[in-house]
């Protein structure tokens, strides 16, 4: 996961300075070159270390200590204003046009996710209420027109193509005329790409941009490059003006160095990321809290959002009619599983946790382990035993092992962790409101 390392290290400084009651300008030094350190392993920009070093330094050495903070935890509030400051300091939103018809240009280099991107950015804008249509101007890759059309279908969008043309001007012109005929409000214009920035791609994306004038133009760039990511984003820019970056690939093993550095080095905003392989893993970028995340603090208000994605209103009324009648069975604990899974899995959650960031790569394996067991077991059940689990007794148990695969030990487990979450969502409903009712237990935790 992004990050990962980078958190693990801040977080151990961070503990050094809370063990000392008062911080002297020499535990200040220490603890910066050890930030210092751990940004540059993490693949940040050296000049944007360095000037991130020398101001929260500056600010940490003679600050006022605000009441109720002790000095450790007053050097990582301002630790935590520099990184939402140095990613932008708020979520940038997308431009759309006033006239109500938006046309969105997606560029990159060949290898960085832009035709999966084009497709999850459909999805995304559906949710908000838009009418995507998808265009393929990718005319030297066959390939690319024909995965640009998979993930239309797989979304639920058009995709506008001409595999006869050779000219992608021409056919995003004529894309726009289609998308406005048949009543769509956004084009999202699928480009080519090449292994390194030259002056025929630049020549082709300047020419397409003048041709239909984009309201946004995105760049996507892989996360796992690192430093490359950052030098793309500048050439890009420098060459063709961006409005902001998608960066792809940031749930993989990626140091994050190039999500701390892009909005420093080319003063454009990162207003996407991608968090996984599926057309739902896109998420507005928060610098706010993705420097909570980094700090080990949590995104709560992100894990309620993705929530709240899968839980409807009617699901959480019926939920809370449940709890409050002592109804929760193992058959809405099943359904919280299935949930869990829309929703990526523990791994996908768990960073937004607060604390739970902390878990190592064997205890998160070991979690999505217990859930496709524990699931097992429940699927042995019938329903009867599912709706009312106070009838499991040592007979049912034992059968419901064997009929699983799973020892009598996990069934037992799986009661245990059924009981946890009944008893944590009864502390939710002592909080009297639907918002609560709509931030379920997680089983597998």
């Amino acid at each position: 996961m992004a990050f990962e390392g980078l958190s693990e290290k801040l977080q151990g400084v961070f503990k050094k300075l809370k063990g000392k009651g008062v911080l002297t300008d020499s535990d200040i030094d220490e603890a910066m070159r050890e930030v210092k350190l751990a940004l540059l392993e993490a693949d940040v920009n050296f000049k944007v270390v360095k000037e991130f070093v020398a101001s929260v330094s500056g600010k940490a050495k003679g600050v006022e200590i605000h009441a109720g903070l002790n000095p450790a935890q007053q050097v990582i509030k301002i630790v935590q204003d520099e990184l939402v400051g140095l990613m932008g300091g708020t979520n940038s939103k997308l431009t759309y046009s006033p006239s109500g018809f938006t046309t969105i240009m997606l560029v990159g280099l060949q290898g960085t996710g832009k035709t999966t991107t084009a497709g999850k950015l459909a999805k995304w804008l559906k949710s908000e209420g838009k009418q995507p249509m998808l265009c393929a101007c990718d005319i030297y890759r066959p390939a690319a027109i024909d995965q640009l059309e998979v993930v239309g279908k797989q979304v639920g969008v058009p995709v506008f193509t001409d595999r006869g043309s050779k000219n992608p001007s021409d056919i995003a012109q004529r894309a726009i005329k289609d998308a406005h005929i048949q009543g769509y409000n956004v084009l999202i214009v699928d480009t080519a790409g090449r292994l390194q920035i030259d002056e025929a791609l630049m020549d082709e994306l300047k020419a397409l941009k003048k041709s239909i004038r984009p309201h946004e133009i995105l760049l996507v760039v892989d996360a796992m490059t690192g430093q490359d990511a950052v030098n793309a984003a500048e050439g890009f820019n420098d060459a063709l003006g961006v409005d902001g970056v998608v960066m792809t690939k940031l749930d993989g093993d990626s140091r994050g160095g190039a999500a701390l550095s892009t909005k420093s080095v080319t003063g454009k905003p990162i207003k996407f990321i991608g968090v996984g392989e599926k057309l739902d893993a896109l998420e507005p970028f928060h610098p706010d809290r993705m420097a909570s995340r980094i700090l080990g603090m949590g995104d709560v208000l992100s894990l309620i959002e993705k929530v709240e994605q899968e839980y409807d209103d009617a699901q959480a009324e019926a939920l809370e009619r449940k709890m409050r009648k002592n109804e929760f069975t193992l058959e809405d604990f099943l359904d919280q599983m299935g949930q869990i899974k829309k929703m990526g899995g523990l791994a996908s959650l768990i960073g937004m946790i607060p604390g739970a960031g902390k878990m190592k790569d064997d205890q998160l394996e070991q979690g999505e382990k217990d859930l496709v067991r524990m699931e097992a077991v429940m699927r042995s059940m019938t329903k009867g035993e599912r709706r009312d689990p106070s009838i499991l007794n040592a007979s049912r148990r034992k059968r419901i092992a064997s009929g699983s695969g799973q020892p009598v030990s996990m069934v037992n487990m799986l009661i245990k962790r059924y009981d946890e979450s009944r008893k944590l969502m009864k502390q939710y409903m002592g909080g009297g409101g639907k918002r609560r009712m709509r931030m379920p237990g997680l089983p597998g935790m």
